[in-house]
């Protein structure tokens, strides 16, 4: 069931830092490259499983899978850049984060990247690589980074007409890449929505994934407390939510070497978001 007025109310301290990186780029989320729907414009071999919309045709939202299926837990890894951050890249900030993935590949593990159109642009080598790894699956972060309600952690904030076409330039924007299957999944910067934020998207095609373990990397120094968070939060069915930002998670490659090998130690088993959502849809 999809509540009214829907919000992660814990702290998402990227987002707050991320707002303060400047004022809304007209150059960003106001000139929308055209796209088709997401589904059309990214087909996959077989395609994905989605949540069935809510009453008409809401956007649906998945949290986490079945908490009775076997100790399964995903990774989902957020590639964050706002429209307006092209200098901050251009003179040297690394929004990408390459041993991260380095470590995920050599310890063999799954994971779901909700990456930003604008990330995109800037390193497409990296998105082509992540869209042609079978171990990883590249899903929509919507192309600004800037938030679709209001209040949302100091980000600047999406008009209400422009939010469907900052999914679709997004996608547009992966596809540019070279990412040749992105999923029909988004995630909300910021991880802020209301009824009227899934109502813009409705008839995309798109599931809204959201989480239900706040790792705490973003900004985070203290390697030992993130992982600590983790571990104390996973659950069979878990969506855990990181970053892969060297400049404003620094401490995730560490965080994820530790918490890995533990949770295996626990009997978990590492997915990527499709198959939670498989699981919950009776699609496995």
């Amino acid at each position: 069931m999809i509540p009214r007025v829907r919000r992660i109310t814990a702290v998402c301290a990227l987002g707050a830092a991320l707002a303060a990186c400047g004022s809304p780029d007209p150059a960003g989320p106001a000139r929308p490259a055209p796209a088709k729907s997401p589904v059309s414009a990214s087909p996959a071999a077989s395609r994905p499983p989605v949540l069935a919309p809510g009453p008409g045709g809401l956007t649906p939202v998945f949290e986490h899978g079945p908490r009775t299926l076997g100790k399964t837990v995903a990774l989902t890894f957020d590639a964050d850049m706002t429209a307006d951050q092209g200098p901050r890249a251009a003179a040297g900030e690394h929004f990408d984060n390459p041993s991260l993935i380095g470590a995920l590949r050599e310890l063999k593990v799954p994971a779901t990247v909700f990456m930003t159109g604008r990330w995109a642009d800037e390193y497409p080598t990296e998105a082509r690589g992540l869209g042609h790894d079978p171990q990883f699956e590249v899903a929509n972060h919507s192309y600004s980074h800037y938030a679709f309600t209001d209040d949302c952690y100091g980000l600047p904030r999406v008009d209400a007409g422009r939010m469907r076409s900052d999914v679709e330039r997004a996608y547009a924007s992966l596809h540019q890449a070279g990412v040749p299957h992105a999923l029909p999944y988004f995630r909300f910067p910021g991880g802020c929505y209301d009824q009227p934020a899934l109502r813009a998207l409705s008839g995309l095609g798109v599931t809204a994934v959201q989480w239900d373990v706040v790792s705490g990397d973003a900004f985070a120094t203290d390697a030992d407390a993130v992982t600590q968070q983790v571990l104390d939060g996973v659950k069979p069915g878990s969506v855990v939510v990181m970053h892969c930002t060297r400049s404003a998670a620094p401490t995730t490659e560490r965080v994820v070497r530790t918490v890995v090998p533990e949770l295996r130690g626990r009997g978990y088993r590492f997915v990527k978001v499709s198959e939670l959502i498989g699981e919950s849809t009776g699609h496995r």
